[in-house]
């Protein structure tokens, strides 16, 4: 069975809430249950992990390194974070970075990804539905 972590980073928290026209009404919560959902029908184990803390999260990667794979969406650290992507960059475990909203559509300086680099791959703008993309990819193609 294929173990998989979903990290996620800072106001992640606040999904549901947070500017609903940028990343939609589903909470976190919501989005854990429709993974853990296609997780079981592809029979996939699933560990979750959120954090407003750079250093915490850059822990979580590390730690997470001895799975499958990693969905990572760190949220405004993607553009910030050399540490998180230098985490990425030491663990031999494929990432998938995740994005709720089209980044490219949105900011200027939203449109540098930090990480994208050291990632197997970049799913971004579907919405809750970006995790399921990157939860199938993980599995048929790693």
């Amino acid at each position: 069975m294929k173990r998989i972590a979903i990290i996620n980073g800072p106001n992640l928290n606040l999904l549901g809430t947070r500017e609903p026209d940028k990343y939609g009404t589903e909470t976190l919560d919501t989005i854990r249950d429709r993974i853990l959902g296609l997780a079981s029908e592809l029979g996939v184990q699933c560990a979750f992990f959120q954090s407003n803390v750079e250093g915490e999260l850059v822990t979580a990667i590390q730690q997470a390194g001895a799975l499958d794979g990693i969905i990572l969406n760190a949220g405004a650290y993607t553009h910030t974070s050399v540490a998180i992507r230098d985490a990425v960059a030491a663990i031999a475990t494929p990432v998938v970075e995740v994005h709720l909203s089209n980044v490219m559509a949105r900011e200027e300086f939203r449109h540098i990804s930090m990480i994208s680099a050291v990632c197997k791959g970049v799913i971004s703008g579907f919405g809750a539905e970006s995790y399921l993309l990157a939860l199938r990819a993980l599995c048929e193609n790693v």
